[in-house]
This record gives structure tokens, C-alpha cells and sequence, in this order.
């Protein structure tokens, strides 16, 4: 009897947790990998009076779908991941289906391994058996992948924090570790930027080594012949910083580096200054054109390519409770970038249909507020369904437990007169449940239990559907 009480209320705990968005507080030193269209995000250090441990925060934000950065929902993992609180780690997807997140090394108060891998496919950890010469843990530092799965970490902060050039490379398909060509290498530096070009060479650019470093020069790191170069640039040069991020543009022949700090105290830019791009046909740099409402400028956080963003996610310099965590900077257009709140995942690519409608994501197409459902309006919406269902659920669950309650102590009673009136009459307990008169055993009203709740959530879900539909 108090068992299946203690059913009932476990299960009416569950779901209503289920139905309470996660909200990850601010961090900057985290790491953001994008994978099968989740950008998982791991790590970090707490800003302001949040305190500097973030624990096991692990989580993702699902890029398949359409979203407001006004209103992100994450998706918590926090509950299976195995790796220490800890920094300045750097990551990649690699491995033999080009599927795994690798993380490496990062700051931490705790022993923690040099290298993890997390498989999306089982939601699981595993700590990878290395082979070669063992590389040294590194802080601060950028991790780059090749097209061939190979694993580039230049540069950072050793155990001891000071700055450090060297190359550490990683097979994260066969498990073997290797090293770069020190010869031209640039001087030692942590918190650059660097991304890989589409001639299989790694820009890297800035960074801090007791100062910030200036930006008129870049170096060429060939993944291929194991060779660096230097080259200066032009144009509008930023002034020296350490702490932004780099990507490749769309076209393949620009970089776009956005945020960092220029002052040994790490003081945020001006917003004027925060974003400039690199033509890497001549080498020159430009102030791009920018339209929609230009944000705080960041830094020590993270940008990944999806589809036509630029998505930044966290770091130091911005408010949480009054801006997101994720930026979106629409760069589809060469000539001109947008900041934007709205994210449309690219279409599928299907065979075109006459009854299909063409994906269209420019301005003119997009509802207004006046002629469609906010998205705060669909997610209170959906909260407000969520919690009547939750509700009504429980009711549900408690007037049966009360039910049975007072059925099986009409049942007692009727069994104790027995029991006066015949001692040698053995009543037996009752094992089974009727329901509609039909008699359930407990496995099978602990299965009935265990569908009713898939079928509350699958309606919930599809409700979230149908107010993030009316949208369009």
C-alpha cells in the first residue's frame, strides 16, 4: 500500500520536473562543440557572485529547430557527466564517424584526465587509451580539427601558467599522439584567436603573453607540410586583444573575429570596436558593415559556424539578467552582416516539390508581432498547459491512491469478520488490482502508470509544437 503511494508521488515529481526550463548561469572559459546539430556546452567559470566552480554543468542547445535567443530552451545532461569542474579546456568534434566530442586538458583544483571522449549516440563518457608521446596538459588554448580528424593544440598555458608555443597534435581516429614543426613558430601566447581555412591552413592571430598582442601580423600554421609562416595585414587593423573568437566566414576567403579585451584588466570593448574582418586575398582588415541592434561587445567566450550564424555563446561583458546567453550575427550576406534574434536552422535537403513552399528567411518575410504569436507568449502558453496538465494528473493519481485506499480497507474489514466467524478460514491478501473489471497485477499498474506518462508528455510536446507553428 505505501509503495504504491510512493509510486504515485515519484511519478507526479518526475513529470512536473520535466516540465521546468533549465536555466545555466553565466560563464566565460567553457567549451562549445557542435555536434549532430546540438551545440553542447561544458565547463567555464561562474561570473560575478555565482562562484567560480561550475560543477558538472553540462547541457545543450538543439539547433534543429527554430528558436528566439530571447527565449532558449536548453537541455540539461548535468546528471551523467563524469568530468571535473574545470577552464579553459579545449574541444572538437572528431573520432572515426566524425560523431565525438573530445574534450582537452583545461584548469582544474582536482586530478582530472588529460583527455575525455563523450559519445551524443549513448549519452555516455569514456576516458580514451592514448598512444605516442603523452601530451602535456595545456590551458588557454584553441582546438582545431582537420578534415581528417586530426587534432591541433597550439600554444595556452601550462600547469604552472605560464604561456607556451608548442604544437601537440592528435590522431582522434587511431589514438596516437604527435607533434608539430617548432621551426618559425610564433612567440608564446594563450587566450588567441585561430580557426582552420579552407586550404588547410590554421590563422591564428593576438593572444596575451603579459600583454595583449598586436594584430598587424598573422602566422599560417600548414597542416599538411608541418611548416609555419608569418604574414602582416592592413587596413583598419584592430588594436592589440586576447580573449575573442575567430571564425571563417561563409565564402571561405574572410575570417570574422568578434570581442576580447584590450587592457591588462581586462576591460570590455566598446561595441564599435568589437567585430572587424580579415580578407584573406590581400590580407586586409575592415570594420563590416553591421545592421539590427548591436549588443555589448565579449569576452572569453565561444563562436560556432551554424548554417548562416555566427552563434556566440556566453562569456564576460553582458548582463543575464537583461541579455542572452547566445548571440546570433547572420552572415549570409558577404557585404553585410546582421545582428538578429531569430534562428532558422537551414532546410532540408529534399527533392523539390510543386506543393512545397521555398524556404525564405529574408526580413520581408518574416511575421511581425503584430500578426503572430510572440514566442514569451507560446512558452507561457505552453508552461501554463504543462502545469494544468501536471496538475490535473495529480489529482488524478491521488483521488485513485485515495480510492484504493478505502477500498482496500472496506476489503480489511469485510476480511477481519471472516476471520471472527471461521478461525480456521485463511483469507489471502489480494495481489491484483481491478480496474474497469478487469484485474491488473502491480507490474502491470506500474506499466500503466509508466504509458500514462508518456502520453502527458507527448502531449505537452506537441503543444510546444503547435505555439512555436503559430509563429509563421
Amino acid at each position: 500500500m505505501c509503495f504504491i503511494l510512493w509510486f504515485l508521488v515519484q511519478l507526479l515529481v518526475e513529470i512536473n520536473c520535466q516540465m521546468v526550463p533549465y536555466k545555466p548561469k553565466q560563464r566565460d572559459g567553457h567549451t562549445a562543440t557542435l555536434i549532430d546539430n546540438k551545440l553542447y556546452i561544458l565547463g567555464g567559470e561562474y561570473i560575478n557572485d555565482s562562484g567560480p566552480d561550475v560543477g558538472k554543468d553540462f547541457f545543450y542547445l538543439d539547433v534543429s529547430v527554430s528558436f528566439n535567443t530571447q527565449n532558449l530552451s536548453w537541455n540539461d545532461l548535468s546528471n551523467i557527466n563524469i568530468i571535473p569542474s574545470h577552464f579553459d579546456a579545449a574541444s572538437v568534434k572528431g573520432g572515426a564517424n566524425n560523431s565525438s566530442l573530445f574534450l582537452y586538458g583545461g584548469n582544474n583544483n582536482t586530478t582530472m584526465d588529460l583527455v575525455y571522449i563523450f559519445n551524443p549516440q549513448g549519452d555516455s563518457w569514456n576516458i580514451p587509451k592514448i598512444t605516442g608521446n603523452i601530451g602535456t596538459r595545456k590551458s588557454g588554448l584553441t582546438g582545431i580539427i582537420d578534415y581528417k580528424g586530426i587534432m591541433y593544440l597550439w600554444g595556452g598555458y601550462d600547469d604552472h601558467g605560464n604561456e607556451v608555443n608548442d604544437m601537440l597534435i592528435l590522431d582522434t581516429i587511431n589514438l596516437v599522439w604527435g607533434k608539430g614543426s617548432l621551426v618559425g613558430v610564433p612567440t608564446v601566447r594563450e587566450y588567441y584567436g585561430g580557426t582552420l581555412l579552407a586550404d588547410n591552413n590554421i590563422i591564428y592571430i593576438g593572444g596575451y603573453d603579459g600583454k595583449e598582442l598586436t594584430l598587424n601580423q598573422v602566422y599560417l600554421y600548414d597542416t599538411i607540410n608541418d611548416s609555419w609562416s608569418t604574414e602582416t595585414t592592413s587596413g583598419e587593423v584592430p588594436s592589440g586583444r586576447d580573449g575573442f573568437s575567430t571564425v571563417l566566414g561563409l565564402d571561405g576567403q574572410k575570417v570574422i573575429i568578434f570581442g576580447g579585451t584590450a587592457t591588462a584588466d581586462s576591460k570590455n570593448l566598446a561595441s564599435g570596436d568589437s567585430i572587424y574582418e580579415l580578407n584573406l586575398i590581400n590580407l586586409e582588415w575592415r570594420i563590416p558593415k553591421i545592421f539590427g541592434q548591436i549588443p555589448k561587445s565579449r569576452m572569453y567566450h565561444k563562436a560556432n559556424v551554424i548554417g548562416k550564424y555566427m552563434v556566440i555563446s556566453f562569456g564576460d561583458g553582458y548582463d543575464q539578467l537583461t541579455e542572452s546567453d547566445i548571440l546570433l550575427l547572420d552572415i549570409s550576406n558577404v557585404d553585410e552582416y546582421t545582428w538578429t534574434n531569430e534562428f532558422y536552422p537551414l532546410p532540408p535537403t529534399l527533392p523539390p516539390s510543386p506543393s512545397s513552399t521555398p524556404f525564405n528567411t529574408s526580413p520581408s518575410n518574416k511575421l511581425s508581432s503584430s500578426s503572430s504569436m510572440p514566442l514569451s507568449a507560446a512558452t507561457t502558453t505552453t508552461t501554463v498547459i504543462g502545469a494544468v496538465l501536471g496538475s490535473l494528473f495529480g489529482a488524478a493519481l491521488l483521488s485513485f491512491g485515495g480510492f484504493y485506499l478505502y477500498k482496500n480497507k472496506r476489503r480489511d474489514d469485510n476480511n477481519q469478520i471472516e476471520r471472527n466467524i471461521d478461525a480456521q478460514e485463511i483469507v489471502q491478501p489480494p495481489s491484483n488490482v481491478y480496474i474497469n473489471n478487469e484485474r491488473l497485477t502491480l507490474h502491470e499498474l506500474q506499466q500503466e502508470f509508466k504509458d500514462l506518462k508518456q502520453i502527458i508528455l507527448q502531449n505537452s510536446k506537441q503543444s510546444t509544437n503547435v505555439m512555436g507553428n503559430n509563429r509563421y
